[in-house]
C-alpha cells in the first residue's frame, strides 16, 4: 500500500475489499481483467517516462531549480543527504536520523525520495515522497512532482485534490515522528504550459489532513478483515508459464473477492482498479450507491431502487418517514409539472 491508495481508501474506510487487497498487494488491475471489468485508467509508458525526466530536470544541478520554487535566496545551496540503507526499515530510521541532523543544522537541506512509516490499522504502510525540504527555521515542506500540467495558471482541479490528499499522507506520517515541524503547505510541481519548464504552487492541506486523519481512524483492523473470510480463501490468479496469462475460472475469482464486502461509489472509478466490477454489482443488485452518496445519505432506510421508486408511487413506504415524503411529494410535482406541457 503507498500513498495513493492509502488516500484513496482514507476517502471510503468503509470499503473491506479494497482494505485487505491493498494490504494484501493483490493486483487488482489483473483481478478486474479476470473478472472481465477492467478499469480504462492507468498512467501510460509514454506518460511515466517523461514524469521521470521532469522530475529529474526539477532536481538537476544540486536541486537548485527546486530551491528556487520553495523561495530560497539566490545561489543558496542545499544540504542533499544521502538517505540509503538495506530494507525499508532502514531506510526509514536514516530519513528519521536525516530529519533530526537537518532541523538542528539550521540550513537548506532536501531529502530526495525519503522514506515514512505510517501505522494504519495496526500495520506498517510505507510512503515515498518525491522529496522534504528543512528549511533554515526547522520547518518540513513536502514537495509533489507532477507531470500533469499547469496551463494559463491552474490545472486540473480533480488531479490537484488527489495530489493534496496524498500530500496529506505524508504530511501525517511527519506529524506522527513525534518532533520538528511539518507545514500544512505542500509545494506542488508540474510543467508549465505544454513546456518541460516547473512551474509551482504552494497548496494548503489543512482540510484534506483533518479528513485523512478522522478516515483513518475508522478502518477497520486488516486481521479482522481476513479472520472474516472463510478458510483458504486466495485471490491467487494461477498465471501460467508466460508470467502473464491468469488461468484461474472467472467464476471461483469472482467468488473470492465477493467474500470481501464493497462500499461502492461513483467516486470509485477515478481511483480503484476494481470500481467498475463493484459497479456492476451494485447496479444489479438496485443499489442506491450507485446514485452517490449524497443520494444514499438522504434516501435514509431505503436501501434499493425499487423501494425509492415505490416509496414516491405510494405504494410501499412509511408516510411519516421524511425521506418517504420527499420522494411523493417530488413525483407529485413531477406529474403536475409533465401534465401542464
Amino acid at each position: 500500500m503507498d500513498a495513493r491508495a492509502l488516500a484513496a481508501l482514507a476517502a471510503n474506510p468503509g470499503c473491506r475489499r479494497r482494505a485487505l487487497m491493498d494490504a494484501a498487494g493483490v493486483d487488482k488491475a489483473a483481478v478486474a481483467r479476470v473478472l472481465g471489468n477492467p478499469a480504462p485508467f492507468g498512467q501510460s509508458q509514454f506518460a511515466f517516462v517523461r514524469g521521470h525526466a521532469f522530475e529529474a530536470r526539477v532536481k538537476a544541478e544540486g536541486c537548485a531549480e527546486l530551491l528556487r520554487l520553495l523561495g530560497a535566496p539566490e545561489s543558496t545551496e542545499a544540504v542533499l543527504p544521502d538517505l540509503s540503507a538495506p530494507g525499508p526499515e532502514g531506510r526509514v530510521a536514516r530519513t528519521r536520523l536525516a530529519l533530526k541532523e537537518a532541523t538542528a543544522a539550521g540550513r537548506w537541506t532536501l531529502l530526495d525520495h525519503p522514506l515514512l512509516v505510517l501505522e494504519v490499522a495496526d500495520s506498517p504502510v510505507y510512503l515515498e515522497p518525491d522529496a522534504i525540504a528543512v528549511r533554515p527555521d526547522g520547518s518540513w515542506t513536502v514537495v509533489e512532482v507532477k507531470s500533469f500540467p499547469i496551463l494559463d495558471g491552474s490545472a486540473d482541479a480533480v488531479k490537484v485534490g488527489a495530489a493534496a490528499r496524498q500530500a496529506a499522507v505524508y504530511v501525517l506520517a511527519l506529524e506522527r515522528l513525534g518532533f520538528g515541524t511539518p507545514e500544512h503547505r505542500v509545494l506542488l510541481v508540474c510543467p508549465k504550459d505544454f513546456s518541460n519548464l516547473p512551474a509551482a504552487e504552494f497548496v494548503d492541506v489543512r482540510k484534506q489532513l483533518s479528513v485523512t486523519r478522522r478516515q483513518l481512524t475508522r478502518l477497520t483492523r486488516i486481521e479482522e478483515i481476513a479472520a472474516s473470510l472463510p478458510e483458504g480463501t486466495t485471490f491467487d490468479l494461477r498465471l501460467a508459464d508466460d508470467g502473464r496469462t491468469a488461468t484461474r475460472p472467472a467464476a471461483e475469482l469472482s467468488d473470492a473477492v465477493d467474500q470481501l464486502p464493497a462500499a461502492y461509489a461513483p467516486e470509485c472509478l477515478a481511483s480503484c482498479e476494481l470500481s467498475f466490477h463493484c459497479r456492476e454489482q451494485a447496479r444489479g443488485c438496485g443499489a442506491v450507491e450507485v446514485l452517490g452518496r449524497g443520494v444514499r445519505g438522504e434516501l435514509g432506510a431505503l436501501t434499493g431502487v425499487e423501494q425509492v421508486l415505490a416509496a414516491a408511487l405510494g405504494t410501499e413506504g412509511d408516510p411519516d418517514d421524511p425521506a418517504v415524503a420527499a420522494l411523493r411529494r417530488a413525483h407529485a410535482l413531477r406529474a403536475e409539472a409533465l401534465g401542464c406541457r
